[in-house]
Parts: C-alpha cells; sequence; structure tokens
C-alpha cells in the first residue's frame, strides 16, 4: 500500500467532513487503497492532482484506478499517462469515486504523487 495522509476537517456539525489525503506510488508501493468506511454514511473520493516526483526519469508512468463506480470487469482503468519530458502534472476536475478505491502505478518506477479530498456527508 502507498504512503498516505489525511487531514479532516468539520466543516459544521451534521454537514460534510472533508479529509484531505495523499499517496506516493513507485517501486516499493505500486498501489494505494482507500477504504470503505461502515458507518452507515455516504462517502466520496475525490482525485484532484497526479505528479511526477522531481527526480522522476524520462519514462512512461501510467496510473489506474479500480472503483466500484467502474462498469463490468473489476480491472483497473488508466486515468493518467505521465512522463516527465512531456507532461509532467495533471489537475482533475470531476472525478468522484465510492470507497473502497485502488490507485495503480501500471507502469514506470515513479515515484508518482496523488492528492485530492475524502468527503463524507452527513
Amino acid at each position: 500500500m502507498g504512503s498516505s495522509f489525511e487531514l479532516s476537517r468539520s466543516l459544521s456539525e451534521g454537514r460534510s467532513v472533508v479529509a484531505l489525503w495523499g499517496c506516493q506510488l513507485g517501486t516499493g508501493a505500486r498501489s494505494c487503497v482507500l477504504e470503505e468506511d461502515d458507518d452507515f454514511l455516504e462517502h466520496l473520493v475525490l482525485l484532484r492532482t497526479i505528479c511526477l516526483g522531481a527526480d522522476t526519469g524520462d519514462e512512461l508512468h501510467v496510473v489506474a484506478v479500480d472503483s466500484k463506480n467502474t462498469s463490468g470487469e473489476q480491472q483497473p482503468v488508466p486515468i493518467a499517462a505521465l512522463r516527465s519530458s512531456l507532461l509532467t502534472m495533471v489537475s482533475l476536475r470531476g472525478l468522484e469515486l465510492v470507497p473502497p478505491v485502488t490507485f495503480v502505478l501500471q507502469c514506470g518506477p515513479g515515484p508518482v504523487y496523488l492528492s485530492g479530498q475524502r468527503v463524507t456527508l452527513g
């Protein structure tokens, strides 16, 4: 599992809770899993940014996602292809996933950094 962090902020009692999260994918951790909470509330994972590390070589890096949202077979779907000489970062809007979500580095040694928000609707 990729190294990850979370920072929570409650907007107000009875409303949504937003948690910032991030993970690193690379040779040590090819995947990062955001688990489903068992609290009977609705949860969303919002992916905002995928970027290459500063010391990343010029290889192709493909990041894929596997989520409940994908239809049919549960195979990872590529969402970003990055290369340090062409495209080092992707900023995403409107990509909302329902946990559990698995992000996978399909090719490339990394490091690749992912960041976004986890939202609990209440």
